[in-house]
């Protein structure tokens, strides 16, 4: 189909009635004229929407194809937006291709790659090494010379030399470099070059919102001299550059270097001295960096100041516009961490408080459990007890008769809680310590009080198994004091003779007493 043909969009293919549809939707162009259009560019919607703003100027697609059998630059650039095609942002507010700023793009040098040859190899070519660092120190004086003649008079090899002389280094050790030589030829200044690469001086001058303001230099130029000497070294410039008001970041670079010289094409550098300001432009994209001022050639420090005050009086409103927003919303997020962290705190809280009703719940489980436990336990061992007693008490002698002669007689003063008083008995002789305890712990079963309690006593009451009784009282004389152990190995008429007065005293545990 020629571009003088019917129109007959059903001859079209799918991609090329997408490419037509995408086409008339950013230009608004009718049918008619966007097939031919189209047509001449290939089908590239890209080439065809920049000839319609544009103008048809030279062949982009012959461009473009011959571009490709170039060999492309070391230079990486890692854009984040199509810098090519017009957007439908720019196309809603009727921004012109034309009054866009260009793009700074992100040079990023390779890394210097170091090759060490096999020492066989090396020793077989040390013999032309020497040889030609021989030569190299002979001509280095010559070079020497030779490097005062202007650029213009000065042979092609010798400036060719000069920039093959320069090791690569990495973009951090080139701009210590860089600082280093620019000290030692223009003495010591006040500017603070950025120390680091041009990717990285980029990257903070975005992610801080500032300005970043890139000098190159090219010592082949006659005026770098009096550029860096009468304008950047000027006191006026250098303390307009140093003004944290104008939010500058300085980076400079010897295009003899290899990272200075791939910004230089990258940046469509023209003529040495170059100076260009570079920021964030968030009206063209949210994260696009343009060039919003150049300066080519050595220029007076008015004119230098002028150029770059401008440039940051019209940027600088945007830039506050997102550093205000973006204020705004470290604002929103530390007051959402902080209701977070409010939050996280309450519910932990809550979380301890649930964890110490439980554990408080628990314990008083345990402790009622504990304390069933232990009545159950004073109630069985409360009942051994009694039925030790019972069969004990059916166990004690009688008291024997008057025919006795050597029977033992004890007073006994009973013990405040039993409430019996003062009680007198006799004790065959043969019977023992432990005889009298039994008879003390029987008493109210021996001689009960009411009537009750007279049938408690029963011949047939076993003595309980796997039981040891434990009296709780004590047995002593009064003078002198001694106190007696019931044990069935000592009689009483051992300790006492005839008769003699003792004293009961109730046991208090340790624990009670306290």
């Amino acid at each position: 189909m020629s571009g003088d043909s019917a129109v007959d969009i059903g001859q079209l293919s799918p991609e090329q009635q997408q490419a037509l549809q995408q086409y008339t939707d950013v230009t608004g162009q009718e049918i008619t004229d966007a097939i031919p259009l189209l047509e001449r560019s290939q089908w590239n919607v890209q080439i065809a929407i920049a000839k319609f703003f544009d103008g048809e100027g030279p062949d982009l697609v012959a461009e473009a194809q011959a571009a490709q059998n170039e060999v492309p630059r070391v230079a990486g650039r890692h854009e984040t937006l199509h810098e090519t095609v017009w957007s439908d942002i720019a196309h809603q507010h009727g921004l012109h291709r034309a009054n866009r700023t260009p793009p700074a793009p992100r040079v990023v040098p390779p890394r210097p790659v170091t090759y060490q040859a096999p020492s066989l190899i090396s020793f077989l070519l040390s013999p032309f090494r020497m040889v030609l660092r021989v030569f190299a120190s002979l001509f280095r004086p010559i070079i020497y010379i030779l490097s005062f003649i202007p650029q213009s008079l000065r042979p092609h090899a010798l400036t060719a030399s000069f920039r093959k002389s320069r090791r690569s280094l990495l973009p951090k050790e080139t701009a210590g470099r860089f600082k280093r030589e620019f000290e030692e030829y223009y003495g010591t200044h006040d500017l603070i070059f950025f120390d680091g690469g041009h990717a990285q001086a980029l990257d903070t001058a975005k992610k801080d919102l500032k300005f970043l303001l890139t000098i190159l230099i090219s010592p082949e130029h006659d005026d770098t001299d009096s550029f860096i000497k009468d304008t950047l070294l000027d006191p006026e410039v250098v303390a307009f550059i140093n003004d944290p008001a104008n939010n500058i970041i300085i980076w400079g670079g010897n295009v003899l270097d290899s990272e200075a010289y791939q910004v230089s094409m990258e940046y469509m550098c023209t003529k040495f001295p170059f100076s260009c300001l570079v920021c964030l432009t968030p009206k063209e994209g949210s994260t696009r960096m343009g060039i919003v001022k150049r300066i080519a050639g050595p220029v007076s420090p008015s004119v230098f100041i002028a150029g770059i005050r401008g440039a940051i009086e019209k940027y600088a409103p945007d830039l506050d516009s997102v550093r205000a927003e973006r204020a705004a919303q470290d604002m929103a997020r530390n007051l959402r961490s902080e209701q977070d962290s409010a939050y996280e705190r309450s519910l932990a809280i809550d979380r301890e408080r649930a964890r110490q009703r439980r554990e408080a719940a628990a314990a008083a489980a345990e402790a009622e459990r504990r304390a069933r436990e232990e009545a159950d336990a004073a109630e069985r061992k409360e009942k051994l007890r009694q039925q030790w007693r019972k069969w004990r008490a059916t166990t004690i002698a009688a008291e024997p008769d008057v025919s006795v002669k050597d029977a033992v007689r004890l007073a006994l003063n009973m013990s405040q809680s039993s409430g019996r008083g003062r009680v007198t008995r006799k004790f065959a002789p043969d019977a023992s310590l432990e005889d009298v305890y039994a008879f003390v712990e029987c008493y109210d079963l021996l001689y009960p009080e009411n009537e009750e309690e007279k049938g408690d006593v029963d011949e047939s009451t076993d003595k309980p198994e796997n039981y040891e009784h434990k009296y709780a009282f004590r047995i002593a004389s009064v003078m002198p004091r001694e106190v007696f152990e019931p044990t069935a190995s000592v009689t009483i008429a051992q300790k006492m003779g005839r008769g003699g007065n003792l004293i009961v005293e109730d046991l208090v545990d340790e624990e009670e007493e306290e």
